[in-house]
């Protein structure tokens, strides 16, 4: 089973590294960053394993603290993890390490405040960062201990601790791993990416004060560089419209279109699109409603690293049920997302 829990899919930097339009510096940094993202997958495979044989334990271990505390390396444009430490990272002169150090707490607090949920193992784990990583590194990823950001090219994406989505999306795969450790193959890959990106942008809407009506519900569009605008590119995905040809990487929009061995970010898009239609259509935040109910199922369920799609869907249906039985138009809406997908 393999796992690429990368930002950006691996099929988009071979795209970018072989289109002869862009300038030579350019493909480089997509040919060399899809190489490093090979890499560093395996890393959090090893970790992953650890997580996966451990859990049994797990109900013996006492709390870290009370809230996790980040911190915050600088790689120096290095290959080296996790770097060298960055002191006071909340105060720092560096860009990139403030935000890493300020929006990693954000997203601890969002988990607590919305979901009742201590660090991304809810024991209060330690939430570290590495900024500066490689040379015109175009990818984020959480390696199975830790997050890890490149500063992109300058060109096609930008820094990527400028997207608090991308921070968002990348801690929930550590949540992921404690919980449902979807694998990252077929269904459950595609759902693995899909709940990153529903607690992405969820995180993104929490921190605008954005209802799901007034989110724009796209994934990527902080970390977009000039030349790619150029190209009237505006974000790497769009949950509410998976196919837009706008977006870096467009992604299908019904479950029919699926099938096995795709990239796990080409299918999130209908479980996307499902979650989207479904806070759409609760007026109000979307992690009040909806989001809880995905939450639900993430840390209610056990382990399932082959889950399918129409299991998840099912359970959430069950979930919504149970959760606001006194607000049926939450259960209604749910079924809506997933019948729209075919699900």
């Amino acid at each position: 089973m393999s796992c690429t829990c990368f930002f950006v899919p691996k099929s988009v930097l071979e795209r970018l590294a072989n289109d002869k339009t862009l300038a030579a510096e350019l493909r480089r940094a997509a040919f060399e960053s899809s190489l490093l993202s090979d890499l560093l997958r395996q890393s959090r495979l090893q970790h992953g394993a650890f997580i996966s044989a451990s859990r049994p334990l797990s109900a013996q271990l006492e709390e870290l603290a009370a809230q996790p505390e980040s911190v915050v390396f600088d790689a120096n444009h290095t290959h080296t993890l996790p770097g060298k430490t960055v002191p006071n990272p909340g105060s720092s002169s560096d860009p990139s390490a403030k935000r890493a150090y300020t929006q990693a707490a954000r997203v601890a607090e969002f988990y607590q405040t919305i979901f009742k949920r201590n660090s991304v193992d809810n024991a209060g784990a330690t939430l570290v960062s590495s900024v500066h990583y490689a040379r015109n590194y175009n990818n984020a990823m959480w390696n199975g201990t830790q997050m890890v950001y490149g500063d992109g090219d300058g060109k096609i994406f930008i820094d990527f601790t400028g997207g608090n989505d991308v921070i968002g999306h990348e801690l929930t795969h550590g949540v992921t791993q404690y919980t449902l450790q979807l694998g990252y193959e077929d269904d459950a890959g595609g759902l693995n990416e899909s709940l990153s990106d529903c607690f992405g942008s969820m995180f993104r809407q929490w921190e605008a004060k954005q209802t799901s009506q007034q989110a724009d519900w796209l994934i990527g569009s902080d970390i977009i560089g000039p030349v790619a605008k150029e190209r009237n590119v505006t974000c790497l995905r769009n949950m509410a419209n998976p196919a837009d040809p706008r977006t870096l990487s467009p992604q299908p929009a019904k479950y029919s279109q699926l099938s096995p061995g795709m990239d796990p970010h080409f299918t999130s898009g209908p479980p996307n699109l499902a979650f989207c239609t479904a806070c759409k259509g609760v007026p109000g935040n979307s992690w009040d409603t909806v989001g809880q109910v995905w939450y639900h199922v993430m840390v209610t369920a056990g382990p399932k690293p082959q889950m399918t799609m129409a299991d998840f869907a099912g359970r959430t249906r069950q979930a919504a049920v149970q959760l606001f039985e006194a607000k049926p138009e939450v259960a209604k809406s749910v079924d809506a997302g997933w019948k729209l997908i075919g699900l």
